[in-house]
């Protein structure tokens, strides 16, 4: 059983990194800092599909944390 939650955390873990990545924009030290200068955006369609995928998947990923220490 532990191992099998192992494997199913490393692939929530990767996908979690992956979709992290895709979400990233205008990648450089000066959009890291606020180089975008933007004062308010909505996220719209796929953006905010991916932003409500990685809540989501963090949160499994926290649960399987969670179940990993248990069992």
């Amino acid at each position: 059983m532990q191992a099998l939650i192992n494997i199913i955390q490393i692939v929530v873990g990767i996908l979690l990194i992956l979709v992290v990545i895709i979400q990233q924009k205008g990648a450089g030290l000066g959009s890291a800092f606020g180089g975008d200068f933007s004062l308010y955006r909505t996220k719209r369609g796929a953006e905010k599909l991916l932003f409500y995928i990685t809540i989501g998947l963090s949160v499994v990923f926290i649960i399987l944390a969670f179940v990993g220490l248990v069992v």
